[in-house]
């Protein structure tokens, strides 16, 4: 007998359905996603938070006619699921050949853009609803927007942008405390304060019990919206959303089906920018995930990998030197856990800073510490590091600051794809004066890079992956500033990398039968002009291994360097092609498809003639 989810092919689905039903339906997707999640990996903590609201929400509007927008949409998993969606591919999300763990409209009309950044909806919306009055169209726009995100400097831009001729807009704000760590700042403290209003709750309450008693009373509930509302403005302060533009009810419980479905047709019906408070569990229905959301943010099998956790190694190298130098501050931007901050949180609180979803905010920051003698040490995600080029560039190294930046995933985040993958910051950091920028092989080397970045009174990034196979126990030469590192001298073909691919140079040179030389270039910023020079009298082939795509890159800067000093040499630069790169199983997987293997690569140099 087919489960009440098999039967879900669109939402028009979901209109016939009883509430018994529907709860039912919330219980099957919440097995899926659990089942889904646990063999593949995924989010599953904020997607077991949104079931009901998923459903509610596809039960009232009109996707795709209406447009309905996932801010971040790692929690799109049921509207993946209810829009058609659950297939193989679904149980193979995240996968190759699988669906995308985001939103992505090559997959279905139903997703209106590929999004993978927070802060990103609100200002899409904008423009939607600009657009649609423009064009004289009729059609809604929906945000379901997290708490972490609202605070996100680009929400904030957007909110200050809802002008009176925004209509049909609904603002659903997903309230669960979290967005990976827990939140911070003063917006959580201001729902905190919307929710535990007591005189609120407690009158609101009395009056509820004493009409839901009569079937009188239960009509009367309904006709008194406008009262709740009322009553409302009156015992709490003026609502912050509304001196924006937006009209503010709630909150209200989002595990509530029917609930759920009578304000959300009074925001359908509304021809104003309307904001409806929703206050979920975060992993509910999986006692672990309710219980520990930020562990269940994300899960997955595990693998055997040969290599050490690169952020555990980061943070309790940071832990080590903050306890010797008072003077270190160590900043996240909710990842404390993701970046392996959380060690330093854990020994020495009062040296660690999480500025929530705001990478700009924490790299102008780290220029404030700096310039007040502080020494700040940021880790970010590579990807999310994107979101603040202008704060680098303008804030950091114009200024010639001595801030470290650490940029975690760089490289692939091959089950995440095109928006997570880390494969351009080398690109955008390296055209900037003053930058110092580093990637070690190992996480020995990463350690001693991070010692060594404390005495170059530079901006210095060090760019790494999560994992790394290639970790011999030892860390080799010391680390100087612009100077790499020759593991192995060899004949004809000099093969110059550094992180991962220093490994897969070791894997080139085997195939090729041992004579080639390989240098760990270490830093991509300075070159190192000494070694390219004596590489380009001894070599006749010189290729450059990076995870980063070439236009821009590190064999970009060798081929320059080349040039600039007219040295005449055979350059073969092996990186990724000028192209958003999709998401897949693992990292090898997606290396062989763009022939970046070891094997593809050793074929590449032996046609070489």
């Amino acid at each position: 007998m087919k489960s009440l989810l098999e039967k879900i092919h669109s939402p028009q689905d979901l209109h016939p359905l009883s509430h018994n039903e529907l709860t039912a339906l919330a219980k099957d997707i919440r097995s899926k996603l659990i089942e889904v999640t646990y063999k593949n990996g995924g989010h599953l903590a904020s997607n077991l938070g949104v079931v009901e609201l998923t459903i509610a929400i596809h039960r009232i509007f009109d996707s795709p006619r209406d447009k309905i927008l996932f801010d971040v949409s790692h929690q799109a998993y049921v509207h993946k699921l209810l829009t058609g969606r659950n297939d193989e591919r679904f149980s193979n999300i995240r996968q190759t050949g699988g669906y995308s763990g985001f939103c992505t409209p090559d997959e279905s009309a139903h997703d209106v853009l590929c999004i993978g950044h927070a802060g990103t909806s609100l200002a899409t919306a904008l423009g939607l609803c600009i657009a649609r009055n423009r064009l004289n169209q009729r059609h809604r726009i929906v945000v379901v927007l997290g708490d972490g995100a609202l605070a996100c400097g680009p929400t904030m831009e957007a909110l200050n942008n809802i002008t009176t001729g925004i209509r049909q807009l609904v603002v659903i704000l997903n309230d669960n405390d979290y967005s990976i760590d827990r939140n911070i700042g003063a917006m959580a403290g201001y729902l905190n304060k919307i929710i535990l209003s007591r005189l609120y709750k407690r009158v609101m309450h009395g009056i509820s019990n004493a009409l839901s008693k009569h079937k009188v009373g239960l009509k009367l509930c309904r006709m008194c919206r406008k009262f709740k509302l009322a009553l409302k403005d009156l015992l709490l302060s003026s609502s912050f959303f509304e001196h924006y533009g937006l009209r503010y009810i709630g909150p209200i419980d989002g595990h509530n089906l029917t609930q759920l479905e009578e304000y959300l047709k009074l925001c359908r019906s509304a021809n104003y920018p309307i904001l409806l408070h929703v206050k979920t569990t975060k992993g509910k229905g999986n006692p672990q995930a309710s219980a520990s959301p930020e562990s269940f943010h994300r899960v997955g099998p595990t693998f055997s990998k040969q290599g050490t956790a690169m952020k555990d190694v980061l943070g309790q190298t940071i832990v080590e030197l903050a306890k010797a130098n008072g003077k270190i501050i160590g900043i996240t931007a909710a990842m404390g856990s993701g970046t392996g901050l959380s060690y330093l949180r854990d020994s020495l609180p009062e040296q660690y800073i999480d500025v929530g979803i705001a990478e700009e905010y924490a790299v102008t920051m780290c220029a404030g510490l700096a310039k007040g003698g502080m020494l700040p040490i940021c880790a970010i995600y590579s990807t999310f590091m994107q979101r603040a080029f202008d704060q680098i560039a303008h804030d950091i190294c114009l200024q010639n600051l001595p801030a470290i930046f650490c940029l975690d995933r760089a490289g692939l985040s091959a089950n995440d794809g095109p928006t997570h993958h880390g494969l351009l910051d080398i690109t955008y950091i390296r055209c900037l004066p003053n930058a110092v920028i580093m990637q070690p092989k190992n996480s020995e080397e990463l350690s001693a890079m991070l010692r060594a970045a404390l005495q170059y009174h530079a901006p210095v990034f060090i760019r790494y992956n999560g994992t790394y196979t290639y970790d011999t126990g030892s860390l080799g030469s010391e680390i100087a500033l612009g100077r790499s590192e020759i593991i192995k001298h060899g004949q004809n073909v000099c093969l110059i990398g550094f992180g991962h691919f220093v490994d897969i140079a070791h894997r080139v040179d085997e195939i090729l039968g041992g004579d080639c030389g390989i240098v760990n270039a270490r830093f991509i910023k300075p070159l190192d002009e000494r070694m390219l020079r004596d590489v380009a009298k001894k070599y006749g082939i010189i290729v450059t291994l990076e995870d980063n795509v070439l236009a821009g890159g590190f064999g970009s800067g060798v081929v320059e360097f080349y040039g600039d000093s007219n040295i005449k040499t055979r350059v073969i630069r092996i990186g990724w092609p000028d192209r958003f790169i999709e998401h897949g199983s693992n990292e090898e997987i997606l290396r062989k498809t763009y022939g970046l293997d070891a094997e593809a690569i050793a074929k590449r140099i032996l046609k070489i003639d």
